[in-house]
Protein backbone atom coordinates (compact mmCIF):
# COMPACT_ATOMS: atom_id res chain seq x y z
CA UNK A 1 0.00 0.00 0.00
CA UNK A 2 2.80 2.74 0.85
CA UNK A 3 4.25 1.88 -2.73
CA UNK A 4 1.06 2.36 -4.34
CA UNK A 5 0.47 5.45 -2.36
CA UNK A 6 3.79 7.26 -3.01
CA UNK A 7 3.57 6.51 -6.70
CA UNK A 8 0.06 7.65 -7.18
CA UNK A 9 0.99 10.64 -5.21
CA UNK A 10 3.76 11.83 -7.04
CA UNK A 11 1.72 11.83 -9.96
CA UNK A 12 -1.06 13.80 -8.60
CA UNK A 13 1.85 16.16 -7.24
CA UNK A 14 3.32 16.00 -10.71
CA UNK A 15 -0.25 17.13 -12.15
CA UNK A 16 -0.91 19.84 -9.41
CA UNK A 17 2.39 21.61 -9.90
CA UNK A 18 1.69 21.92 -13.82
CA UNK A 19 -1.51 23.38 -12.41
CA UNK A 20 0.11 25.81 -9.94
CA UNK A 21 2.87 26.57 -12.25
CA UNK A 22 1.86 26.54 -15.96
CA UNK A 23 -1.08 27.92 -17.87
CA UNK A 24 -1.77 24.80 -19.04
CA UNK A 25 -5.70 23.81 -18.51
CA UNK A 26 -6.83 20.85 -16.34
CA UNK A 27 -8.33 19.32 -19.71
CA UNK A 28 -4.66 19.74 -21.01
CA UNK A 29 -2.69 18.40 -18.06
CA UNK A 30 -5.67 15.32 -18.89
CA UNK A 31 -4.75 14.56 -22.28
CA UNK A 32 -0.77 15.05 -21.26
CA UNK A 33 -0.62 12.28 -18.65
CA UNK A 34 -2.54 9.73 -21.13
CA UNK A 35 -0.40 10.11 -23.61
CA UNK A 36 2.29 10.01 -21.24
CA UNK A 37 1.02 6.77 -20.17
CA UNK A 38 0.74 5.61 -23.62
CA UNK A 39 4.30 6.42 -24.83
CA UNK A 40 5.41 4.59 -21.51
CA UNK A 41 4.20 1.83 -22.15
CA UNK A 42 4.89 1.77 -25.69
CA UNK A 43 8.72 1.91 -24.78
CA UNK A 44 7.98 -1.04 -22.11
CA UNK A 45 7.90 0.99 -19.20
CA UNK A 46 5.04 1.60 -17.77
CA UNK A 47 4.69 -2.23 -16.82
CA UNK A 48 7.97 -1.97 -14.50
CA UNK A 49 5.75 0.44 -12.73
CA UNK A 50 2.59 -1.15 -12.29
CA UNK A 51 4.22 -4.29 -10.74
CA UNK A 52 5.73 -2.11 -8.32
CA UNK A 53 3.14 0.32 -7.32
CA UNK A 54 -0.17 -1.67 -8.53
CA UNK A 55 -2.89 0.79 -8.24
CA UNK A 56 -0.80 3.42 -7.28
CA UNK A 57 0.21 3.61 -11.23
CA UNK A 58 -3.24 1.76 -12.81
CA UNK A 59 -5.69 4.34 -11.35
CA UNK A 60 -3.94 7.38 -12.03
CA UNK A 61 -5.06 8.66 -15.52
CA UNK A 62 -1.52 7.66 -16.93
CA UNK A 63 -3.16 3.99 -15.86
CA UNK A 64 -5.69 4.51 -18.83
CA UNK A 65 -3.05 5.46 -21.49
CA UNK A 66 -1.32 1.99 -20.41
CA UNK A 67 -4.86 0.49 -20.51
CA UNK A 68 -5.31 1.69 -23.67
CA UNK A 69 -2.01 0.76 -25.52
CA UNK A 70 -1.93 -2.87 -23.85
CA UNK A 71 -5.48 -3.82 -25.16
CA UNK A 72 -4.47 -2.47 -28.64
CA UNK A 73 -0.93 -4.60 -28.48
CA UNK A 74 -3.47 -7.46 -26.97
CA UNK A 75 -6.05 -7.20 -29.64
CA UNK A 76 -3.11 -6.86 -32.70
CA UNK A 77 -1.89 -10.16 -31.26
CA UNK A 78 -5.20 -12.16 -31.72
CA UNK A 79 -7.10 -10.26 -34.28
CA UNK A 80 -4.66 -8.53 -36.70
CA UNK A 81 -4.79 -4.83 -38.11
CA UNK A 82 -8.16 -4.45 -36.55
CA UNK A 83 -7.37 -4.53 -33.09
CA UNK A 84 -5.60 -1.10 -33.63
CA UNK A 85 -9.18 -0.21 -33.55
CA UNK A 86 -11.08 -2.27 -31.23
CA UNK A 87 -8.18 -2.85 -29.05
CA UNK A 88 -7.89 0.30 -26.44
CA UNK A 89 -12.12 0.06 -26.71
CA UNK A 90 -12.26 -3.18 -25.73
CA UNK A 91 -9.76 -2.90 -22.60
CA UNK A 92 -11.41 0.27 -21.03
CA UNK A 93 -14.67 -0.24 -21.61
CA UNK A 94 -15.74 -1.03 -18.38
CA UNK A 95 -13.73 2.51 -16.87
CA UNK A 96 -15.52 4.50 -19.37
CA UNK A 97 -19.08 2.67 -19.09
CA UNK A 98 -18.71 3.33 -14.95
CA UNK A 99 -17.18 7.05 -15.48
CA UNK A 100 -20.56 7.66 -17.52
CA UNK A 101 -22.82 5.79 -15.49
CA UNK A 102 -21.47 7.31 -11.98
CA UNK A 103 -21.38 11.18 -13.98
CA UNK A 104 -24.86 10.92 -14.58
CA UNK A 105 -26.15 9.84 -11.11
CA UNK A 106 -24.09 12.60 -9.94
CA UNK A 107 -26.13 15.20 -12.34
CA UNK A 108 -29.33 14.10 -10.35
CA UNK A 109 -27.84 14.81 -7.36
CA UNK A 110 -25.57 17.88 -7.75
CA UNK A 111 -26.53 21.29 -9.53
CA UNK A 112 -24.13 22.39 -11.26
CA UNK A 113 -23.46 26.40 -11.09
CA UNK A 114 -21.61 28.87 -13.64
CA UNK A 115 -18.56 30.77 -12.17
Amino acid sequence: MIKAFVVGGLICTIGQILIDKTRLTPAKILVIFVIIGCILSALGLYEPLVNFAGAGATVPITGFGHSLVKGVINEIDREGFIGIFTGGVKATAAGISASIVFSILVSFIANSKDK
